[in-house]
């Protein structure tokens, strides 16, 4: 049997930033719709987090043989984020990691990367996570376009949901969106109806074409077509060049969420995904150095893997940025006041000796007395019993707000005010740390919290991740 889909997941972060606020600062453009925007601890690596936990709900983490993440925007330039994104998804450790950057068309080399492995037998299941924040330019056409997100594919042979029944790949050395590796912060693009022309149209029609006519298809003959474009205008004129019917076409979301990069295709796979039925033929395409066309048959297990959040959930799950000024704290766009304390600094030697805890999420139960501590301890707090202890991963767990409290002033946070929160753990155990994503006049004693996985600083040159809480979503 070949490779196919094993499972799917996806993430958008709660926030939003309407056009009509980028309008209202800046004039003119676009007005119509919003675009999704990673929260101020948040990155390519957490928001991948995000995706893979959904993908892998009801997944034992041990079946995983590996990860690979695709992403144009990775946190570090020298320094693997696949590794990072396994071990806080708690993976085994004999896992193979992969990073696919530095183009568009990242997410679907990944996927084919990992289809390719498991038909080759070197392993059984890998984890495909595309993630990306992109920065575009303030006052343009690419500041109201890109958004934030992340989507995850499991590859495998066994209850597969969609069959792949086959691929076509073509590769170019168009130049069309680019970042130079030093002094680009934003990235760039040549003249507008040259690149999508000469770049999009030719190539992913190309792609596609060559693909329905090798199996033999016709446009008629797909039920769903979740591809890859720049705008919703130059999607919806590839719609029609590919002769599909309004119908057949995957609603791209760029009036909910925004081009997301490298994920973006794989976004709307996820979308398109969650409403499948058994037997539906899907046609999917990716953009980026050239173009991947794929085919997809949906089988009868696509209905075990319908309680994620994908993206259906995650779009009504959202909070809209006060205004653009919040915006630009949370993408650090200006030079800021300085502040007369001194700079974090952070302990490589801490996060090594502390990776249990502080990435991988365990806590520690007592085998004397039965409870739960976090972060993990030599003494029981409880009965006083000395490394008596076995692992307990607390971060699959949820909780209750038991109290909170806000600083209004805390000069170290972006998103003001800062809430600390103590939650009581799910079978034992409680927590205090800090809360992310949450209104603050909607937090309530007792309401459900979870965990997350998030950047609580930069220091010593470094990212510093761990877990924070939060009001459960969706």
């Amino acid at each position: 049997m070949k490779a196919g889909i094993v499972s799917y997941g996806a993430y958008v972060p709660i926030y939003r930033l309407s056009r009509e606020e980028i309008a209202r600062v800046w004039g003119g453009g676009f007005r119509r719709g919003e675009k999704a925007v990673a929260n101020c601890d948040e990155d390519s690596i957490t928001m991948a987090i995000e995706a893979a936990t959904d993908c892998l709900k009801g997944v034992e983490s041990d079946t995983v043989d590996g990860l690979y993440f695709a992403s144009t925007t990775p946190p570090y330039r020298e320094k693997q984020s696949a590794s990072i994104v396994a071990a806080a998804l708690d993976l085994r450790r004999d896992v193979s990691t992969a990073d696919f950057c530095n183009s568009l068309g990242a997410g679907a080399s990944a996927l084919k990367a990992a289809l390719d492995a498991v038909n080759a037998g070197s392993a059984r299941r890998l984890l495909v996570v595309a993630s990306d924040c992109r920065l575009p330019p303030p006052n343009s056409a690419f500041e109201a376009i890109l958004g934030d997100g992340a989507a995850a594919l499991l590859v495998g042979k066994d209850n597969v949901i969609a069959t792949i029944e086959d691929w076509y790949t073509i590769t170019s050395d168009f130049l069309d969106i680019w970042r130079m590796e030093r002094g680009d912060s934003y990235i760039r693009a040549w003249e507008d109806r040259f690149i999508i022309e000469k770049g999009y149209m030719a190539h992913l029609r190309e792609a596609v074409t060559n693909l329905l006519k090798r199996n033999q298809l016709t446009p008629r003959e797909i039920t769903k077509a979740a591809f890859y474009g720049p705008d919703a205008r130059s999607h919806a004129t590839m719609a029609r060049a590919l002769g599909l019917d309004k119908e057949q076409v995957q609603e791209p979301m760029f009036d909910v969420l925004g081009n997301t990069g490298s994920p973006f295709f794989m976004m709307i796979l996820v979308a398109t995904l969650e409403k499948a039925k058994a037997g539906d033929r899907i046609l999917s395409a990716s953009y980026g150095d050239g173009a991947d066309a794929l085919l997809l048959r949906v089988t009868e297990q696509i209905e075990q893997a319908k309680d994620r959040r994908g993206i259906e959930r995650h779009l009504t799950s959202k909070m809209m940025l006060p205004d653009y000024g919040t915006y630009l704290r949370f993408r650090d766009l200006m030079e800021w006041e300085a502040k007369p304390f001194p700079p974090p600094e952070s302990s490589d030697n801490v996060f090594y000796r502390e990776e249990r805890a502080l990435i991988r999420g365990y806590g520690h139960k007592c085998q004397v007395c039965g409870h739960v501590q976090f972060p993990p301890q030599r003494i029981c707090m409880w009965c006083q019993a000395k490394d008596q202890f076995q692992l307990v991963r607390i971060v699959d767990k949820r909780g209750k707000l038991f109290t909170f409290s806000l600083d209004e002033r805390a000069v170290f946070a972006l998103d003001l005010p800062n809430v600390l929160v103590i939650v009581d753990l799910e079978g034992g155990g409680r927590v205090y740390n800090q809360a992310t994503d949450r209104d603050p006049k909607k937090l309530e004693v007792g309401m459900d919290m979870e965990f997350t996985f998030r950047k609580f600083h930069d220091a010593s040159g470094f990212h510093n991740y761990s877990w924070k809480c939060r009001p459960v979503r969706c």
